[in-house]
């Protein structure tokens, strides 16, 4: 079994990374539960996707910490179901801060776990990405509201983490909201 998924507020806590890296550069959030950063810190959509393009390509990127319960869960459908995953994040196509993006995930999860992963350009839409899933019926585990409608849209089986930054937002029929990883797992089994 096949399960896709994002990687940062799915698999990773990259909020609270950026957080404090941009905090070390003197950035203080003005609205901390939005999504875009721009809003999020009260400034400039060039300068914030310079300061997230910079992130994301930085040695940062290679250490950050797993999200809630994602560990626990991600293993237990690994070892329990045979799950393999396909991750597909918009964090950068530099093969550097890709190789950093393996290693993370092979030293918080394990290796093996993650048969593929999908570097896009930070910010990128997953469009292409996900096309070639297209009616699999495959779950497709997201934080972007906008992501998990796409999914849906495209025959994926959605399911979106809650966040502050997601909550409220309209999604479509076949998007599944969810707190964590747990509840993934007890859809699973």
């Amino acid at each position: 079994m096949i399960i896709l998924t994002d990687c940062d507020g799915v698999l990773l806590n990259w909020a609270q990374s950026y957080n404090w890296w941009m905090h070390r550069k003197g950035y203080r959030q003005k609205q901390p539960n939005e999504y875009a950063m721009d809003k999020c810190y009260g400034i400039p959509r060039d300068e914030s996707r310079d300061l997230c393009k910079t992130f994301c390509e930085s040695a940062a990127v290679g250490f950050l910490p797993p999200l809630r319960d994602a560990v626990k869960y991600v293993r237990k459908l690994h070892e329990e179901h045979g799950v393999v995953f396909h991750c597909i994040t918009s964090m950068s196509d530099d093969r550097y801060a890709i190789k950093l993006r393996e290693q993370n995930l092979d030293r918080v999860f394990g290796e093996g776990i993650f048969e593929r992963l999908v570097c896009l350009p930070c910010g990128e839409d997953k469009d292409e990405a996900l096309e070639r899933y297209r009616d699999s019926d495959f779950i497709w585990v997201e934080d972007k509201t906008e992501n998990a409608n796409l999914g849906a849209e495209m025959g994926l089986n959605s399911f979106l983490i809650e966040h502050p930054y997601n909550v409220g937002k309209e999604t479509h029929e076949g998007v599944t909201r969810v707190k964590n990883w747990q509840e993934i797992y007890e859809y699973v089994g």
